[in-house]
């Protein structure tokens, strides 16, 4: 069973921020939310966690995870981006956008794009998963907790600890979360290309 974890929205409890980053740490995958929706999480290298979002949400191998990161200076460390995106990029961050962006040799090969060498990188404008990501240090292994055949995710923390009560180790709750997935901006080909239009505002790359 899920262990449910109930979170001040704007000031998440620094005890359970702890014990959900040890339980990372230790290879859980919860189940949190972000300014866009809830997602998936799991640690950086952790294969396990990996595979068990592909088989949550039925992914193949196409599929791009996002590291979701604290930080311009963390998120730095994983792409690679220059003077001109490293703008453009900088004035959407914080908030509810994905970039895809190539990646460096510090992104474990299992979570690449298998014929581009790509990968998602984002930073939340969220408290919860600020505190969190403070607390382990690293990027959090992501993505949209989207089930496979359903238009929308799931909203509710409760609801989510009882449809993946068997599947997911945590569920973080901090009330009610959106249904817009991020917006989606590729920006490996040195243009952006909005790939998928969500919670961000899409004019700025138009």
């Amino acid at each position: 069973m899920a262990k449910y974890f109930d979170v001040h929205p704007d000031n998440p409890q620094r005890r359970t921020i702890s014990n959900v980053a040890d339980s990372i740490r230790s290879g859980a995958l919860v189940a949190y939310p972000t300014d866009s929706c809830y997602a998936l999480g799991c640690q950086l290298g952790s294969r396990d966690g990996i595979n068990r979002i592909r088989s949550i949400r039925d992914l193949d191998d196409r599929h791009h995870f996002t590291l979701v990161c604290e930080n311009f200076a963390q998120l730095g460390q994983f792409v690679q981006i220059d003077n001109d995106v490293f703008r453009a990029i900088k004035a959407a961050t914080p908030g509810s956008y994905t970039f895809i962006l190539p990646a460096t040799r510090e992104v474990p090969r299992q979570l690449l794009h298998p014929k581009k060498k790509t990968v998602g990188v984002r930073i939340p404008d969220h408290a919860v998963v600020q505190a969190l990501l403070a607390e382990l240090g690293e990027p959090l292994l992501s993505s949209t907790l989207l089930l496979p055949d359903e238009a929308e995710p799931m909203t509710q923390g409760w609801e989510i600890k009882e449809r993946l009560d068997h599947v997911v180790d945590a569920v973080l709750d901090s009330g009610d979360c959106g249904t817009e997935p991020t917006t989606v901006i590729d920006f490996s080909g040195g243009e952006a290309e909005i790939v998928r239009r969500g919670a961000g505002d899409t004019s700025r790359f138009e």
